[in-house]
């Protein structure tokens, strides 16, 4: 029996409650899998700050049950094609596509309120120069303006923390890249962006529109080869499915809208001109939280039928074990975050002996050390955990464990894409150097 194994299953108990035999959880959560006695015995407020961020959840939790079960009704009917997109829309596609329009010309409208700033501050400045304070407000028009326009996204320069690697740098990552983007239907990226969060996406960057992938090592280091094969299938995924809320257009009326909430924000009343200034602020503050989950509820169904998707293209690439895999390391993301922390700190102090020459040495290999000695009777608690409290990578997100679930009913899906141990240490050297500067920056910070 190996040490973790020893750690893990040692004494055995009754429940209080049923009185099932319940193994010792040792480190972990002891807890009754027949009646689910202490499953969630930490008291937690899950529920995120702001009226407009817990409303965004709610929906997404709703809109997830409901799309599951439209699309679990579309497969059980024999056309899976498409509840995957690959299909000619239903009457759900028809939906999808006036709520779309709808969120196209409501991103216009935002949008047309910032070109009618720049346009009226000008006119101000110009025609009212010399008149008062006319000038001024044609000056904060401007500057408002300026604040809300639409933006592209930037790749990081100079970034120690945020490496970027183009196809030169990491050929065979980037042939690897190709052959996952080619499975799903798609094309591959421009840039790929490294840093140490527990994350990853996709986007684009550019006037052009170029394509770059997001690898947070915290996630990419716990997962096993095949895991990351259903990570990068996913996030292709979402280039080869179209989602309403990714496009420039709609992403940039999400942000304007943000920004008018941060601008319009009630402050802290510690005189009478700041009770002033809240009740003048409280009505175009109110529009703009309205039209914020007016828009929101538009895009929903199209963003998480998105999601659904792309968790199916995560499967046709690695298997539906590696998707499923997948799911449950994004169930542990928070105590990988807290475990990168510790390992951090405890690796420039001398715990454990002298100190290392580099403190950094090692740190994501002891990060996946940590994620692999997690027992699956832990996973099955933070699954019915999860179920719960309706557990969400973010807002937008369907609930994993809905997510979950529709991986791993039906028949098992085969991976198109197996990647063997020679091709595992061929991009993991390529990535080694970029992995140790991240590793030394995350330390040094």
């Amino acid at each position: 029996m190996t040490e973790t194994a020893q750690a893990v299953a040692t004494a055995v108990r009754d429940c209080p409650e049923c009185g099932a035999s319940v193994a010792d959880g040792g480190r972990y959560v002891t807890w009754c899998a027949a009646c689910d006695w202490n499953v969630d015995p930490e008291v937690r407020d899950e529920e995120p700050p702001g009226r407009v961020e817990r409303l965004r959840r709610r929906l997404a939790r709703r809109g997830g049950e409901q799309l599951l079960a439209e699309l679990t009704e579309t497969e059980d009917r024999g056309t899976s094609g498409e509840a995957d997109g690959a299909g000619p829309p239903g009457a759900g596609g028809k939906r999808r596509g006036a709520a779309g329009i709808l969120a196209v010309g409501l991103a216009v409208a935002v949008h047309g309120v910032t070109l009618a700033l720049l346009v009226g501050g000008l006119w101000l400045v110009v025609a009212g120069w010399g008149e008062g304070f006319l000038p001024a407000f044609g000056a904060l028009g401007i500057g408002l303006a300026v604040v809300l326009r639409p933006r592209f996204h930037r790749l990081p320069k100079g970034e120690t923390h945020r490496p970027v690697l183009r196809r030169p740098d990491a050929p065979r990552l980037f042939a690897l890249l190709d052959e996952v983007a080619q499975s799903v239907g798609t094309t591959g990226v421009d840039a790929v962006v490294i840093d140490a969060d527990t994350n990853a996406s996709v986007s684009t960057y550019g006037v052009r529109q170029r394509r770059v992938l997001h690898i947070g090592l915290g996630l990419w280091e716990i997962l096993t080869p095949q895991e990351r094969i259903a990570l990068l299938g996913h996030e292709f995924g979402h280039y080869s499915h179209g989602d309403t809320r990714r496009g420039l257009l709609v992403w940039n009326a999400f942000l304007s809208l943000d920004t008018w909430r941060y601008t319009l924000a009630a402050q802290r009343a510690e005189s009478l001109t700041d009770h002033f200034v809240n009740v003048v602020t409280a009505p175009p503050r109110l529009l703009v939280d309205g039209l914020l989950v007016l828009l929101e509820h538009l895009t929903l169904h199209d963003s998480q039928r998105a999601e659904y998707r792309a968790d199916s293209a995560a499967a046709r690439t690695a298997g539906t074990d590696a998707a499923a895999g997948l799911m449950d390391r994004l169930l542990i993301s928070d105590g990988v975050t807290g475990e990168l922390a510790r390992e951090s700190v405890a690796a420039r102090t001398r715990i454990g002996g002298a100190r290392r020459e580099d403190p950094a040495e090692g740190l994501w290999a002891r990060l996946a050390a940590h994620a692999a000695s997690v027992p699956e009777h832990e996973y099955e608690r933070l699954r019915r955990v999860a179920e719960r409290r309706g557990h969400q990578v973010d807002s937008t997100h369907p609930p994993t464990h809905l997510r979950r679930r529709r991986l791993t009913r039906g028949a098992r899906v085969e991976a198109r894409i197996v990647c063997a141990p020679p091709r595992v240490a061929e991009v993991d050297a390529e990535l080694a150097e970029v992995r140790r500067s991240v590793a030394r920056e995350l330390v040094r910070r």
